[in-house]
């Protein structure tokens, strides 16, 4: 099955495929459902950095089911290929979440720590799972995921995946896939 957007999405993905600046790809909380639709985005962009924040396999929340870990191990395996074949430059941030040594295993010295202030093109990221891990510090970006909360200067993984072309600090989100949340297990609520 071809992997397909909508229009606006389409014009977006050009934007970035036809951009010559150098692309930071950042995500976050990103269930297994998403997997093959990021896959399809480092395809079409060509990232040279790619940031991960954070509960790099959400749908299963380890922290609360420790005995999910054989499942757990075999999503992150997954979406380490994915992110490795991209030959872009990772950065890999474990949220609660995670399994701070399976990352490690996939990941090795890709894992930073919450709170890692990162500097690309000139241009100074910090790196958090929670958005208190990202405040205070002085960036130019502060990028994080783990639950819908907006802070100043802030990128959340969560509410998409958002590209930051350098040098021009332009910025892109691009929604995850419909039923996402769901997939996280975040129940949405729907008002009259």
């Amino acid at each position: 099955m071809p992997f397909r957007l909508p229009l606006f999405r389409r014009r977006v993905m050009k934007t970035l495929a036809s951009s010559d600046e150098v692309k930071v790809m950042h995500v976050s909380d990103t269930p297994e459902s998403t997997y093959r639709f990021i896959e399809g985005l480092i395809e079409k962009t060509e990232p040279d950095y790619i940031i991960h924040t954070g509960d790099l396999a959400d749908n299963i929340k380890l922290e609360r089911r420790p005995d999910l870990k054989p499942a757990y191990i075999g999503a992150v395996r997954k979406l380490a290929r994915i992110l490795k074949a991209s030959g872009a430059k990772l950065y890999v941030v474990p949220g609660n979440e995670d399994d701070p040594d399976i990352v490690k295993e996939f990941f090795g010295k890709d894992v930073v720590e919450p709170g890692t202030l990162i500097e690309i093109e000139g241009i100074k990221l910090a790196l958090g799972h929670r958005p208190e891990e990202v405040l205070g510090r002085g960036a130019d970006f502060r990028l994080y995921g783990h639950n819908f909360k907006l802070i100043d200067g802030g990128l959340n993984g969560v509410l998409g995946v958002n590209f930051i072309l350098l040098p021009s600090r332009k910025t892109y989100r691009v929604g995850y896939p419909t039923g996402t949340d769901t997939n996280r297990g975040y129940k949405l609520r729907r008002g009259l």
